[in-house]
């Protein structure tokens, strides 16, 4: 086994070690409350769902709808893939701690008076993983998660030119992952705190990326992402790519704080012919 090989490998063991000995908070205890009710705050509203493949494989998710929306218009799309600690059955946590510097900003009040766009954000069964960079094969979670993408764009007037996917740790593995697999499908990659399979830097040279990491990230180590990033540019691309000195795993909370993040990220289109 390579050192790189062996590197992603321990990687994805240490987070799952972590959720499991309670480093990262799993908090999946279903509510004893009605979820739908606990998923509206000031300025968002999310609704449950739950999707089903021909297999019988099941995944629920959380779907943003923008406000006044109307079906003669096109809207831009964000795939949101969250963290480790919001593994479970309880759809409350895609709202909570890191996920809440993502899906909880995008959806507010004043930033859909802007930017105007759905967000799909589904959810992992507790200990199952979006990618495992070095297999051939995507995830069944992985798969699921597209299936879903692909059903809100079947329901809805969604631009094509539009998709975008952004996710934090696990969820910027997820991210580095689907856009490797799926090179002509996202207009713009958002991996915050993640890493990938280097080796498929040469599909990933025509996404623009913009990717965050924390220098002292103790989690998942900055190098994934350094080595992500120096892997495209050897190959012809031009990510973007900004680290955070001094600041840990939760390099998410700077990264949307960022002041040109959201005009970068909706003025990315993808040619559909």
């Amino acid at each position: 086994m390579s050192q790189k090989l062996l590197a992603s490998t321990l990687i994805i063991i240490v987070l799952l070690f972590a959720t499991q000995c309670g480093f990262v908070s799993r908090r999946n205890e279903p509510s004893n409350q009605p979820q739908q009710q606990n998923l509206h705050g000031p300025g968002n509203s999310f609704a449950e769902k739950s999707y089903a493949n021909a297999e019988g494989k099941i995944m629920r998710y959380l779907l943003f709808v923008p406000k006044d929306y109307d079906a003669k218009k096109k809207y831009p799309l964000i795939l949101w893939l969250h963290g480790a600690g919001s593994r479970g059955d309880d759809l409350n946590l895609l709202l909570k701690g890191g996920d809440k510097s993502g899906i909880g900003f995008l959806a507010k009040a004043d930033v859909q008076s802007q930017y105007p766009s759905f967000i799909v954000a589904p959810q992992l069964p507790s200990k199952s993983f979006w990618a495992m960079p070095k297999s051939p094969e995507p995830t069944v979670e992985l798969k699921l998660a597209l299936d879903i993408l692909n059903k809100v764009r079947d329901d809805y007037s969604i631009d094509d030119a539009r998709l975008y996917v952004m996710g934090i740790s696990m969820g910027g593995f997820g991210t580095w992952d689907l856009i490797a697999r799926h090179p002509n499908t996202f207009a713009a990659a958002v991996p915050v705190c993640g890493g990938g399979n280097e080796t498929k830097a040469s599909s990933l040279v025509n996404t623009p990326i913009w990717a965050f990491h924390g220098n002292k990230d103790d989690t998942v180590p900055v190098e994934e992402s350094r080595r992500m990033i120096e892997a495209i540019r050897k190959a012809g691309g031009k990510p973007k790519y900004t680290e955070y000195e001094g600041v840990g795993h939760n390099s998410w909370e700077n990264a949307f704080k960022e002041p040109d993040l959201l005009n970068w990220l909706f003025a990315q289109r993808l040619n559909v012919k």
